[in-house]
């Protein structure tokens, strides 16, 4: 798949691969552990995403084929970590992040090889998608650490894997295999590591090649889903699903249909 425009600016490479987004977190020697100006650099590089009507679908994924983000970076904790202040904007950072990308409304996917650890499952967690190379290692190391888990990382783990995994997860702070993963409900699916390019890259074309507003409505479907019943906002998903009638694209949508060829969808 070529690459259109690449921004390849340490520690975030940034690259448009067509109609896909692509966000690499680049710390290969440590495993891609996360910085803050990895923290600070995933944000923008979404953000401008979120604005470009070009990009229709994000991968994540790690540089190198050991992982994906082993958790954050301690080398660094003592320059970005050493204070309460140094800490507070830190930790405003990663809320950054979490809230740019859960608020994206354009399917996300996660591409995990190797360990996704801690704060790299974090990351993964707010993808829409999660597929995983064989060799995948999950955990959640914080019971390692005396580290205390936020409720919302708690419970954004909990909506997804149920209370009986988050318990043995946070319990146990062990690392589990891929294939425990896939039983979890963690990941979509597991394929060999050799083939997780094969299964990525068209996954994320097949979907940059729909109609960007139909994925955009059940986008918003699933993210008021995730909020608690007292909090969703259907009128506005409705709205959001009323555009998809109203557009240049279910045209385009019908008319292929009839014609027999693939639609070329404008997102209008």
């Amino acid at each position: 798949m070529a690459t259109l425009e690449t921004a390849a600016a340490e520690p975030i490479i940034v690259e448009r691969r067509g109609g896909v987004g692509v966000v690499t977190f680049n710390n290969p020697a440590r495993h891609n552990a996360m910085s803050l100006a990895m923290w600070r650099g995933a944000a923008e590089a979404i953000g401008a995403f979120a604005d470009d009507d070009a990009v229709r679908c994000v991968v994540f994924t790690g540089a190198g084929d050991k992982a994906f983000v082993a958790g954050a970076d301690i080398s660094k904790f003592e320059s970005e970590r050493s204070s309460v202040e140094h800490i507070e904007i830190y930790n405003q950072a990663v809320s950054t992040y979490h809230k740019t990308v859960q608020s994206l409304m354009k399917p996300t996917i996660a591409r995990i090889d190797g360990y996704c650890i801690g704060g790299g499952l974090a990351i993964a967690l707010d993808c829409d998608i999660r597929v995983a190379s064989d060799d995948a290692r999950f955990a959640v190391p914080a019971a390692k650490l005396g580290i205390g888990y936020a409720f919302e990382g708690v419970r954004r783990l909990y909506d997804i894997v149920g209370p009986q995994f988050v318990a043995e997860i946070f319990y146990t702070a062990r690392q589990f295999d891929a294939e425990e993963a896939r039983i979890m409900g963690l990941v979509n699916r597991v394929v060999p590591k050799a083939e997780l390019d094969d299964a990525v890259w068209p996954l994320a074309e097949r979907i940059a090649g729909n109609a960007p507003l139909s994925i955009a409505a059940v986008k918003h479907c699933l993210m008021e889903l995730a909020k608690p019943q007292r909090d969703w906002d259907v009128e506005a998903v409705n709205r959001t699903v009323a555009k998809c009638f109203d557009s240049a694209d279910y045209k385009e949508g019908r008319t292929a249909f009839m014609e027999k060829r693939k639609p070329n969808f404008s997102g209008s």
